[in-house]
């Protein structure tokens, strides 16, 4: 006899391994669950906690927070490109803006990283903050930080003759004139 509660937490694990049956392997965890008599849901975590130990053991929780902080967002990025949705694009290109200036400066200055006491558990819930749907923090940092800081520049840039997207412009322009 189970625990309710446990009852209850194994009905909702096996609801989400169903729902992703190729990636979870579903057919196998079941075969597993009838020759053994163990809920399906044990040996999936058991493959879980493996794969996640044997990543934190050989690149420890450098490798962790990395992954972590690239698989969704990767995923994420790919339904933002199809989506048409021209918000959700902005969420995850501040997002890769973000990824990529901390990457610069995790390799290019990698005794931060020692000095800063906690440094990669921090920077794992300020890149799930910045990804999580509830939060959208990136949306937020570009709208309250980047983009009062860089709207004056980004301006200056457009009214500048010698910017290449004007340069373009004025191109694209001259070239629908002799079409004409």
């Amino acid at each position: 006899m189970t625990h309710p509660q446990l009852e209850a937490a194994l009905t909702k694990a096996d609801a989400f391994i169903a729902k992703y049956p190729t990636v979870c392997q579903y057919e196998k965890l079941k075969e597993l669950e009838t020759k053994t008599g163990y809920s399906k849901v044990y040996f999936f975590l058991l493959v879980v906690l493996s794969l996640g130990g044997l990543t934190y053991a050989i690149g420890g929780l450098k490798l962790v927070s990395d992954l972590i902080s690239f698989v969704y967002p990767a995923y994420a990025s790919f339904k933002a490109i199809d989506s048409g949705m021209p918000g959700d694009d902005t969420q995850w290109l501040t997002y890769w803006i973000l990824f990529g200036g901390m990457s610069i400066i995790e390799n290019t200055l990698p005794f931060v990283t020692e000095w800063i006491p906690l440094y990669f558990p921090i920077k794992l819930a300020f890149f799930v903050w910045l990804y999580h749907p509830h939060f959208l923090g990136a949306g937020l940092v570009y709208t309250k930080f980047l983009r009062p800081v860089l709207a004056p520049y980004i301006d200056s840039l457009k009214k500048n003759p010698q910017s290449p997207a004007v340069s373009v412009n004025n191109l694209e322009g001259e070239a629908d004139k002799k079409d004409m």
